[in-house]
């Protein structure tokens, strides 16, 4: 079947592993998933976000790059990189991804709430946790 479709898929399984807050093992399955389909933005971005929370930030934006390459600069990818940036305190790359998502979606509960995030570690002089 396609990537994505059975609940014992790689993609599938990352998502559920990721949700856990098992990291490790949602990296795992999320590569596999792009070693499988290379061209699925939705494993890369789980990738990245994987990534992101395993502090590998090298890996994420390359990981994030590849998912750019294949969907463009997507209102989620630009969420997640901004998010990513917000991890390591990076503030300007984070409020210039964030502002283009924002441009993209206006609306999107997700982006606004980054923003929001951004604007108290900003504040604070940290990054998040």
């Amino acid at each position: 079947g396609l990537l994505g479709d059975d609940p014992k898929d790689d993609l599938n399984l990352g998502k559920k592993h990721y949700r856990e807050n098992s990291f490790g093992l949602a990296e795992q399955h999320f590569r596999r998933a792009v070693e499988m389909g290379p061209k699925s933005v939705e494993a890369w971005v789980g990738l990245a976000a994987s990534y992101d929370k395993l502090k590998r930030f090298d890996l994420a934006d390359r990981a994030y790059q590849q998912a750019i390459r294949l969907a463009g600069p997507t209102t989620e990818i630009l969420n997640n990189q901004g998010y990513s940036y917000m991890l390591r305190g990076d503030y300007k790359p984070a409020h210039a991804a964030l502002a283009a998502a924002r441009r993209k979606d206006p609306a999107n509960k997700f982006v606004q709430n980054n923003i929001r995030l951004l604007e108290e570690s900003y504040s604070k002089g940290k990054a998040i946790e």
